[in-house]
């Protein structure tokens, strides 16, 4: 069993619990860099096809990663949410741009949230992002991000 499934082991995803979770580019590829690219790649993350279970909150698209929290859905499962969104997304990153290779890297991190108050903190860490990879100097000049509380 590989490092990343022998972590998994034993977890267990709770319909309607909310998860901050993050997962990178291949090799941490600054892939998003690319303006069009990055605006394609949201459209592609945050289609409705992908969110007819389960509720994206919060994300934010990074040149090398994704931050987003998912509130699941009565009929999903965290792997298989991000199994499904990392997927689709890549093939049609991969239809639109064929010079972007492979989009993702294996794996995601994620991290249960308790409450509201957790929710509203890692949505506010979320989009702050940029402003701390100094990619912008106001969460407003930073285009690649959406939250449900707008």
């Amino acid at each position: 069993m590989s490092g990343y499934s022998e972590l998994r082991k034993g977890r267990f995803s709770e319909p309607g619990q909310a998860y901050l979770v993050t997962f990178t580019t291949a090799e941490r590829r600054p892939l998003f860099e690319q303006s069009d690219l990055a605006n394609y790649a949201c459209q592609t993350l945050t289609a409705t096809r992908l969110w007819y279970r389960s509720r994206l909150l919060c994300w934010v698209l990074m040149p090398d990663h994704w931050h987003g929290v998912i509130e699941l859905g009565s009929m999903d499962d965290l792997s298989t949410t991000i199994q499904r969104l990392k997927s689709n997304s890549a093939r049609m990153i991969r239809l639109q741009y064929p010079d972007a290779g492979h989009v993702w890297e294996k794996g995601f991190h994620d991290r249960s949230l308790r409450s509201g108050p957790a929710v509203l903190a890692a949505a506010r860490y979320i989009v702050a992002n940029p402003l701390r990879a100094g990619l912008a100097r106001s969460v407003g000049q930073y285009p690649w991000w959406d939250a449900v509380w707008l």
